[in-house]
Formats: structure tokens, sequence, C-alpha cells
């Protein structure tokens, strides 16, 4: 009777909450928008992240649309004092109302409001809106990724092309056991889009280097796996979300096949 009723809850979930996820991305993709390229107030928090009024509009935004719709659900946001109630609860948004404030304020295309739903520890829902290029991610558990309401598959095989690969450049390096210098796909500020990309084949891989958070991966860890992708820290271990320690280490997403490769690679030649 207890797995019949979690099947009901989620299947409520994601008819309920899918629609209400989707309308409220956009609307804050649509705040952004407003704010891009204007004059902002901007600050910096911690030792050098970037912060702008734009963030804290979007992330008010997404705060009154989503908890005020499901207030018994924990909450988990870069803009937000960390509560620790969410690690009571089993339903939690994780929310980065602007991913990559930097390209954001540089007036650069690549930024997203990126959200998603976890269930004890695994993510249910997502989606990552960026609207400066148009691009709509959503993905469901078991029901496969969209990008803008079109199905998406990563790309299959288990061959490196590092022009198709986007991440820190070291960490791609250890890939190359041909030598000589390679070139990679030109980098993405956004880290989240960074990963999506893999989902819809632009990218046959992307890296995460260390000190990556929740709200940076949750949503395209989703959207990854529903395109027939894989995303992992470098020994395959799933990520865990909604923990006490929210920073993660040196991740990496790519189709099935591919990610195997990757893995396997770093699995005889792990990093010092």
């Amino acid at each position: 009777m207890a797995d019949a009723d979690a099947n009901s809850l989620d299947a409520t979930i994601l008819t309920r909450d899918a629609a209400l996820l989707k309308d409220t991305v956009r609307e804050a993709g649509a705040l952004a928008q407003s704010m891009f390229r204007t004059e902002l107030k901007t600050w910096t928090k911690g030792a050098s992240s970037p912060v702008s009024e734009a963030d804290i509009a979007v992330n008010d935004l997404l705060e009154a649309r989503l908890r005020s719709a499901t207030p018994d659900y924990g909450w988990l946001s870069e803009e937000s004092a960390d509560d620790s109630t969410r690690l009571s609860r089993r339903l939690v948004w994780v929310v980065d109302p602007i991913d990559g404030t930097r390209n954001y304020l540089g007036g650069h295309d690549e930024w997203c409001v990126s959200v998603a739903l976890v269930e004890d520890a695994a993510p249910l829902l997502a989606a990552v809106f960026a609207p400066a290029s148009g691009e709509f991610f959503f993905a469901a558990r078991g029901q496969g990724t969209l990008l803008n309401d079109k199905p998406v598959r990563a790309t299959p095989g288990s061959t490196f092309d590092f022009s198709r690969m986007a991440g820190p450049k070291p960490m791609v390096e250890r890939l190359n056991t041909a030598g000589g210098d390679i070139k990679l796909h030109p980098r993405i500020g956004s880290l989240a889009l960074r990963l999506c990309r893999v989902a819809h084949g632009a990218l046959d891989a992307a890296f995460a280097g260390g000190n990556s958070h929740d709200w940076d991966l949750a949503a395209a860890d989703l959207i990854v796996q529903e395109a027939d992708g894989r995303m992992s820290d470098l020994s395959g271990d799933p990520i865990l979300y909604n923990r006490r320690e929210v920073a993660h280490g040196v991740l990496v997403a790519a189709g099935r096949d591919r990610h195997a490769s990757i893995v396997a690679h770093f699995r005889n030649r792990p990093l010092p």
C-alpha cells in the first residue's frame, strides 16, 4: 500500500507541479530578460561571486509562486538563506534564479533560470530556460526530455571528439591519450546550460569542475538523464541532492555509452 500511495503522489506531482514549474520558470525568465542589459545594482557574495538585483528579483518571484502553491515543500536556492528544515522534507525545490550571472551582467546570452523539484535526493521535475537564446528544457522522471516542446536525445557512441566537449581544459586533456594539443568547444559560462546541451546533442560531453552546487546541477542532471544520458562524479556514482552539504566535486555528463567510457578512463587514471 505504501508503494501505491507513493506512486499516486508522484502522479499528482507530475501533472500539477509540472504545469506550475513550467509556468513559473517562463515567468521568471521573462522577468530576467526584462532586466537584461539594463543598469543594475551589483555586489559580491563570498570571495568572488557576483550578485545583482536581477538575481534577487527573480529569486523572489520563484519563491513567491512556488512556495505559495506548495507550502509543504522545502526550499534551497543560491540566493536564499539556507533553511535546514529542507532536510526533513521529501520534496524540495532547488533553484538557481540566474545561472551564469557573470554572463548576464556582461550582456552575453548564455545564462538561464534553472529549477528542479527534488524527491528523496533525486530530481523529479526540471526546467531550464535560457530566454536570450530561446531554449526551454523540461524533463519529468521517466517521461523524457523536451527542448521547446520537442523530444531530444544525447548523441550516441563512445568516441571522444574534443571539439564537442566543454569544461575545464586541464580535465578534458586527461582524456587525450594520443598527446598533442586539443581544441575544446568554446566556453559556456552557464554550467546548467553547458550540461543541458549534452541532452540535445549540441555537445557530446560536458564537465563541471569542483565546487558546483545543487542549484547548478539538479535540473540539468534530470534533463541529461531523461535524454538517454548520464551525469555523475568521475567514479560513476550518482549525485545526491538536498543533503546538508550541497557542494560537489568534479562531474561529467554525456550520452550513456560515452559516459561509461569516460568513467572507465578516469577509473584507470584517477585525478591526483
